[in-house]
């Protein structure tokens, strides 16, 4: 798929098919987020790959988005390996690991499979049902899988502010 269709197309997926998530489809998803540029190139981007019952249980748990796909990546970064910029110390792994996010996003839709972005999750919970991921700063969990039968856009899927009222040329 052409870029451009691909990006106009993808839609948060909220109604996933109990089909497994080929390793290949999986791999290839999780590359994208490898590859996906950051700041002064310090990757603190970090994902988790939950597809046990009891990992999804788990995170079922710690959001209200309850959507059941088969698997669920959470995106999240390290706070000390990302860069801090000089003039205020913001630091950029929150940045980064959305980008990688994003990145997912797009291969999964290019791959034929359906993501959506669950920032409505409660962190603290969720680092407490993973120990794997203490000292990290989750961002993002991003169900992954096949559309279910009946799956579709949401309604306002389609509604884009015009480009000007985004958009100033100056």
């Amino acid at each position: 798929m052409d870029f451009a269709k691909l990006s106009a197309e993808r839609y948060s997926l909220r109604k996933f098919s109990d089909r497994p998530v080929e390793a290949e489809k999986l791999a290839a998803v999780l590359e994208a987020g490898r590859n996906a540029p950051t700041a002064h190139n310090l990757q603190p981007q970090r994902i988790f790959v939950l597809r046990s019952p009891e990992a999804l249980e788990k995170a079922d748990a710690c959001t209200a988005a309850h959507f059941h796909p088969p698997v669920i990546l959470v995106v999240a970064y390290d706070p000390e390996a990302a860069w801090k910029r000089e003039t205020d110390g913001k630091n950029h792994g929150e940045i980064d690991a959305a980008i990688a996010a994003t990145q997912m996003m797009l291969a999964a839709a290019d791959l034929g499979l359906g993501t959506t972005y669950v920032g409505m999750f409660e962190p603290e919970k969720l680092l407490a049902a993973f120990p794997e991921m203490a000292g990290l700063c989750p961002i993002a969990m991003l169900p992954l899988g096949y559309p279910a039968e009946g799956a579709h856009p949401s309604r306002l899927h389609a509604d884009r502010k015009p480009l000007e009222e985004l958009v100033k040329y100056l």
